[in-house]
């Protein structure tokens, strides 16, 4: 008696090949797509203006690393500052107002700051910057 033998099957296919595709089409993607949200409307960000002189006159609101403010070199609390500038800009509503922040003071002393001087009137805001050191040996 003879047995027949069951027919041979073919290799399953593999998919290795289609991983090794789908795995540089991911990265094909990741490369050339944009991570970052895009407005829905052209953003040019401002030019900063540093090693040209700040205008003189006006007055200069200092902000200390942990938040103390002075006016014109003197301490002052919020209520203080607000009647000063206030007076000022009543006088001169185009007083330049610079705002001297420490480099190592959090954001949260700033915004609000400029919010309120923005608040009493002024129309001219300076934030005063320390522009870059460039090394001479390179």
């Amino acid at each position: 008696m003879r047995l027949a033998r069951r027919p041979s099957r073919a290799p399953p296919e593999t998919i290795v090949a289609l991983i090794d595709v789908v795995f540089f089409l991911l990265v094909f993607f990741m490369l050339i797509g944009r991570m970052d949200a895009t407005a829905p409307f052209d953003v040019t960000p401002p030019v900063a203006v540093t090693g040209a002189d700040m205008p003189s006159g006006g007055m200069t609101v200092s902000i200390s690393a942990k938040g103390a403010l002075a006016l014109d070199g003197l301490g002052v609390t919020i209520p203080q500052l607000d009647a000063r500038v206030a007076q000022a800009l009543a006088e001169a509503p185009q007083t330049l107002i610079r705002i001297n922040a420490n480099s190592a003071v959090e954001l949260r002393h700033v915004l609000p700051l400029l919010r309120r001087i923005e608040g009493l009137g002024a129309q001219e805001i300076a934030l005063v910057v320390t522009p870059e050191q460039h090394d001479a040996n390179r």
